[in-house]
């Protein structure tokens, strides 16, 4: 959710990007706001400090698309440059509410992830003093607090006196005085290092392809980058070393390939990140289940797809270890945080490792002295840094915004370490072994042919229901939740039992019912659902091992036991897909969707 990516040139210097050389610190910016692209966002813009300090910006709304076609600015060869991803949150999608946003004189730009949660005050208390606003943003406010702070104060300090000012989770990135000062209170920032040039970006992906040497901003502190880099306190302004990590990550600039969109890309990466799991963290499974057997309490945390496979780590670790868990998606967590203590373990799940819904109770479930292990997809995220334990998914970037693989690896994962748990650690690998195995069957031809079938019936279709029960309810919401970001189609999740306490009020002739029918102690009792559904002119599209009477439409998968619940998943994100090509929609950037929450 919102890229920021920022520029400095430290003297004049050339780079390489293939054959093709980057001329000027607007280009450099756009092409990193290129690889932020999978964290979602609705427009963009780019600010480059021209002749005469002046301050040359542009903004549009939509896709960023190629270089030089939509991007003027690279005429000019300047030395710095900041840019940004928006992510609507106050104000529509227009043009005027893109990033980056100037003050009253044009000599202040600046770009911001987060919320401003006193914008209104603040935006009062100027507009008296004279400050003219051109858009519904909060983000504009803080140009204009600088501004005033200008007055009487040199750059640097006006930008700490202004952020100090902004209440809620926030990072900002301004270009004043021939500089870029940065500051957060909760949102990413990175700075990178390279020769002669200083980058700085809300993910280190963006940075990766010029350098290794990275700079993570914590919060409440501030960064100067101009000749040099400056860390500084934003409670006093005091300097701080800051600390260089080399980080060895193989930087890809990742491709389709020979796949039309990324989402299909990594639906087929699945097999290979799935067996990787269960060859290559056994080791991190036993880890985490010692962990989890000392522990006093346990709670998953996590939110979207995450918190489907959390929710089945509850049916996991209750059925194979008979362990309890709590959950709670992020959000919720605070309501119900009194529970922590000491000797608390805290299992956050995320793909990011930046959302704010998760680190949030994260730090303050880390305050009252409970103990973080973290199931994470991105080395060096604040959720990986934060924790006492780290266990990646080694699911590889996940640029369409839906969740495919990571999700997948997040449930291969739980498996694994609630196996772990039971003292069957081989027992979860051979199964997730063998859902490997499925999930390609499943992939081949003539699979998918059955899938493009029934994806074909429900394009038209504006209400889906999807029903399971126990480990196979988190499988529905996950399934529901797929169709509704990929397809714009009304889906609900329910479990199965649910359906006689008012949801079966629903169905009407034709109503189609997504059913998840694992061979386990759910099955006789699902199937009734589904004849319930059946009865009363629903249709009923069965997902499962064997195939039964009531189903109109059967898509077979593998008898996997716990691990029935990857291939089936496979099989909805794959109906997603097909349905959202139906429609003629861009099934990698779902509309109002981003990749990383960053806001509450």
């Amino acid at each position: 959710m919102c890229g920021i990516f920022g520029y400095v040139a430290t003297r004049n210097t050339k780079h390489e990007t293939g054959n093709k050389k980057l001329k000027s610190a607007a280009e450099v910016v756009f092409e990193g706001l290129k690889r932020l692209e999978y964290r979602g966002y609705d427009s963009w813009g780019v600010a480059a400090l021209a002749t005469r300090n002046k301050i040359e910006v542009e903004k549009h709304v939509g896709a960023i698309g190629d270089l030089k076609t939509n991007l003027s600015l690279i005429t000019y060869h300047s030395s710095l440059a900041l840019g940004h991803t928006r992510w609507a949150t106050h104000g529509g999608v227009t043009v005027a509410n893109a990033h980056p946003h100037l003050d009253c004189s044009g000599q202040i730009a600046v770009v911001h992830n987060g919320i401003v949660e006193n914008f209104q005050q603040i935006k009062k208390e100027l507009t008296q003093k004279g400050h003219k606003f051109v858009s519904e943003t909060d983000t504009e406010v803080v140009a204009h607090l600088i501004e005033q702070e200008l007055r009487v104060r040199p750059p640097i300090e006006a930008v700490r006196k202004s952020f100090l000012k902004l209440r809620g989770l926030n990072a900002i990135v301004v270009m004043a005085g021939g500089i870029l000062i940065a500051a957060k209170s909760g949102s990413p920032l990175v700075a990178g290092v390279g020769k002669d040039e200083l980058f700085i970006a809300s993910d280190a992906i963006g940075i990766l392809k010029h350098t290794p040497k990275i700079v993570f901003i914590k919060d409440n502190q501030m960064m100067i980058l101009s000749k040099n880099l400056k860390l500084l306190s934003l409670s006093d302004g005091r300097e701080i070393k800051p600390v260089l990590n080399t980080l060895d990550w193989k930087f890809e600039e990742s491709d389709k390939g020979k796949y039309k969109h990324f989402f299909l890309k990594e639906v087929f990466e699945q097999p290979k990140v799935l067996e990787s799991i269960a060859v290559n963290s056994l080791a991190q499974a036993v880890k985490l289940s010692d962990l989890a057997k000392s522990a006093h309490g346990i709670f998953f945390i996590a939110c979207g797809s995450a918190s489907y496979a959390a929710l089945a780590g509850t049916y996991l670790f209750s059925r194979l270890a008979k362990k309890h868990v709590n959950f709670t998606i992020g959000s919720e967590f605070n309501y119900l945080e009194d529970y922590i203590g000491s000797g608390t373990l805290v299992i956050p799940i995320s793909q990011s490792g930046e959302s704010v819904d998760v680190i949030q109770p994260v730090m303050r479930a880390k305050a009252k002295g409970a103990k973080i292990a973290a199931i994470v997809n991105v080395l060096g995220s604040t959720l990986y840094r934060e924790s006492d334990y780290k266990l990646l998914l080694g699911a590889g970037v996940e640029k369409a915004v839906v969740a495919t693989k990571s999700l997948t690896a997040m449930i291969a994962q739980v498996l694994l370490t609630a196996y772990s748990l039971k003292g069957l650690p081989k027992t979860g690998q051979k199964l997730l072994l063998g859902a490997v195995k499925d999930v390609e069957k499943i992939l081949a031809d003539r699979q998918l042919v059955k899938i493009k079938k029934v994806a074909t019936a429900l394009k038209n279709k504006n209400h889906v229901y999807t029903i399971g029960r126990g480990l196979s309810f988190a499988t529905a919401l996950e399934a529901a939740l797929k169709l509704k970001e990929a397809t714009y189609i009304h889906a609900e999740g329910f479990a199965g039992g649910e359906l006689k306490h008012g949801v079966i009020a629903l169905v009407e002739k034709g109503t189609p019912c997504i059913v998840f029918a694992p061979n386990d102690e759910t099955f006789l009792e699902i199937i009734s659902n589904a004849e319930e559904v059946k009865a009363r002119g629903g249709h009923i599209i069965g997902i499962g091992p064997k195939n039964n009477q009531v189903f109109d439409d059967f898509i077979e998968t593998g008898d996997l036991k716990e691990a029935t619940m990857i291939p089936q998943i496979v099989v909805a994100q794959m109906l997603a897909y097909d349905i959202a090509l139906e429609k003629g929609l861009d099934p990698d950037k779902p509309r109002n969707l981003a990749k990383s929450v960053t806001v509450k």
